[in-house]
C-alpha cells in the first residue's frame, strides 16, 4: 500500500476512491489477517459505508484532509459502536467505552475511514507486546519465529504492514508508540502532553499518558499531526513550515548515558551508522552528558506513579476488573502507593523537579539522538513462559523511551536499519516540550537523507510473496 500523504493526493485528484481503497485494505486483512493478528474488532461494512460516503464529498470538493483514509485504532479508544476490552477479557461498558473519544472524533472530522481497533497488551500497562487474554499479534520481521511486535501499542505496526490501514492511533506513556515503531520498523511520533486530548481513552497515568499515531514515514506523520492538532487541522500548512527543514546545521546531542551503554552492540552500530550519515550530510552531532536521561528512568521505574495512578483509575472507574487482570500486569500494578500519600506526593514533585531540567539536555542543539530499541525483539514464548525473563525484557523496552515521558519532552521513532537478526531498528530524536513541529522538521530532514523504511528496510519477510 502506499504512503498516506501520497494516498491523500490521488484522492483529492479523483485518481483513486475511498471504496477502491477500503476494499483493498479489507483484501489484504482476508490474505495476512490470520497470520499478522493485529485487530481485536474489524466492522469491513461500516467502512464502506464511511469510504461510500467519502467518495461523495470528494466528489463535491470539500473534503477534509483525512477523507476516505483506512485507519486503525488502539483498543483502548472509545469508538461508536464498536467494542472496547482494552486487552483486557470482558468489553468494558458500553454507555461510556463504545462512544468517540476526543481524537476519534477529530478523525471523523478529518474524513478518516475507521476500519477496525488494533491489539494492546491489557490496559496499555508493558512494552513488551504480549496480551494472553486475545493472542499476540505477530511482528512480520521474522518468517520462522514468532517474535514481541512491542507494546503496548502492539497491533498498529502490524496493521500497517497489513495494508487494512494507512494510519495507526496509538497511546505512548513510557513508550508505548515508539516501542511498536522501532521494533516493526515504522514511524512512531509521542507528542507533547496535552497536544491531544485523552477524553475517551481508557487512563493508564494521568501524568504520563500521550496520543498520537504510527505512520509509514515522518511525512506521513507530519500530515496527521496537522489534520488533527488544534493548532494546524491544516495538514498541508504544516509540510509547508517544514518544507525547508534541512540535516545541513541540525545540531544533534548524543547524550553519554547508560541508554546508550546498554544498547545491543549490532543495534548501536546500525545507530551510529545512521547518524555518520546524517553528520556526513551536514549535522553537527555533540555528545555531552547525559545522566539527567539515567535519573529519570530510575525515578519512573521507582517512584511508582504508573501502578499508582492506572490502580486508583481502575479502582474508580472499573472496580470488578482487578480481580481479572492476567497475573502479566496484575501482578505488576499490586501494591500501589495511595494517590493521597506522602510517597506519592513526594514521587510527583520529584518529577515535576526533572522536568524542570529537561531543557539541559539540550544546551543550543535542537534535538537528542537515543536509540528507541535496545534489544532485539525476542520470540514471544520466551516471554510469556518466564514472568522473570517478561520483566527483564519488559525494563529493557522501556529503557530509552520512558525518560522522554518523566521530562515531559516528544519524540519520533523512525526506522534506520536492521540488526544482525534481520529485526528493524528505531533511531529515537527527541525535542523539547511543546516543540513538535521542531521534531517533525528535524525527523522529516533526517528521513530524506536516510530513507523512508520502504527504502532502508525493504519489505518484511512475513509479507514476501
Amino acid at each position: 500500500m502506499r504512503d498516506l500523504v501520497e494516498v491523500a493526493g490521488a484522492l483529492r485528484r479523483r485518481d483513486v476512491s475511498a471504496v477502491e481503497l477500503i476494499e483493498d485494505a479489507a483484501a489484504r486483512h482476508a490474505r495476512f489477517g490470520e497470520t499478522l493478528h493485529a485487530y481485536r474488532h474489524t466492522d469491513w461494512a461500516a467502512a464502506h459505508r464511511t469510504a461510500e460516503a467519502a467518495d461523495r464529498m470528494l466528489a463535491s470538493g470539500e473534503a477534509p484532509p483525512l477523507c476516505g483514509v483506512p485507519v486503525s485504532v488502539k483498543d483502548i479508544y472509545g469508538v461508536e459502536g464498536m467494542p472496547t476490552y482494552a486487552g483486557s477479557s470482558r468489553q468494558l461498558p458500553a454507555d461510556r467505552w463504545s462512544r468517540d473519544g476526543w481524537l476519534v472524533r477529530r478523525m471523523r472530522e478529518a474524513g478518516a475511514v475507521i476500519v477496525g481497533k488494533t491489539l494492546t497488551v491489557e490496559f496499555a500497562y508493558g512494552g513488551v507486546g504480549v496480551n494472553p487474554q486475545w493472542g499476540t499479534p505477530r511482528n512480520p520481521w521474522d518468517r520462522d519465529v514468532a517474535r514481541i511486535p512491542g507494546g503496548s501499542s502492539c497491533g498498529a505496526p502490524v496493521s500497517l504492514w497489513e495494508g487494512s490501514a494507512l494510519l495507526a492511533l496509538g497511546s505512548d506513556t513510557g513508550g508505548s508508540i515508539r516501542i511498536p515503531a522501532a521494533f516493526n520498523g515504522v514511524v512512531g511520533h509521542k507528542t507533547t502532553r496535552g497536544r491531544l486530548p485523552t477524553d475517551g481513552v481508557t487512563q493508564l497515568s494521568s501524568t504520563f499518558d500521550t496520543l498520537g499515531a504510527l505512520t509509514k514515514t515522518v511525512a506521513d506523520s507530519a500530515y496527521f499531526f496537522g489534520s488533527v492538532d488544534p493548532k494546524w487541522g491544516d495538514p498541508l500548512a504544516l509540510l509547508d513550515a517544514l518544507e525547508t527543514s534541512t540535516v545541513d546545521g541540525l545540531r544533534i546531542q548524543v547524550p553519554r548515558c547508560m541508554i546508550w551503554e546498554a544498547c545491543q552492540t549490532d543495534i548501536a552500530d546500525v545507530l551510529h551508522g545512521a547518524l555518520h550519515q546524517l553528520e556526513s550530510a551536514g549535522a553537527e552531532l555533540r555528545h555531552p552528558a547525559g545522566q539527567l536521561l539515567d535519573d529519570a528512568h530510575d525515578h519512573y521505574m521507582s517512584a511508582g506513579i504508573g501502578k499508582a495512578e492506572i490502580h486508583a483509575w481502575l479502582s474508580e472507574e472499573l472496580p470488578e476488573w482487578i480481580d481479572l487482570l492476567h497475573p502479566i500486569v496484575g501482578a505488576r500494578i499490586a501494591g500501589p502507593i495511595p494517590l493521597a500519600s506522602e510517597e506519592y506526593r513526594t514521587a510527583i514533585a520529584g518529577q515535576r523537579r526533572m522536568a524542570a531540567l529537561a531543557d539541559t539536555l539540550f544546551g543550543d542543539a535542537d534535538v537528542l539522538a537515543l536509540p528507541a530499541n535496545l534489544i532485539t525483539p525476542p520470540p514471544v514464548a520466551e516471554v510469556l513462559d518466564d514472568l522473570d525473563r517478561y520483566k527483564h525484557v519488559n525494563l529493557a523496552t522501556l529503557r530509552p523511551t520512558c525518560p522522554v515521558n518523566l521530562l515531559d519532552l516528544c519524540a519520533v521513532s523512525l526506522p534506520v536499519g536492521l540488526d544482525d537478526a534481520g529485526m528493524p531498528v528505531g533511531l529515537q530524536l527527541v525535542a523539547r516540550h511543546g516543540q513538535d513541529e521542531a521534531l517533525l522538521g528535524a525527523a522529516l530532514a533526517a528521513e530524506r537523507v536516510l530513507g523512508t523504511a520502504a527504502a532502508r528496510l525493504g519489505t518484511p519477510p512475513l509479507l514476501r510473496s
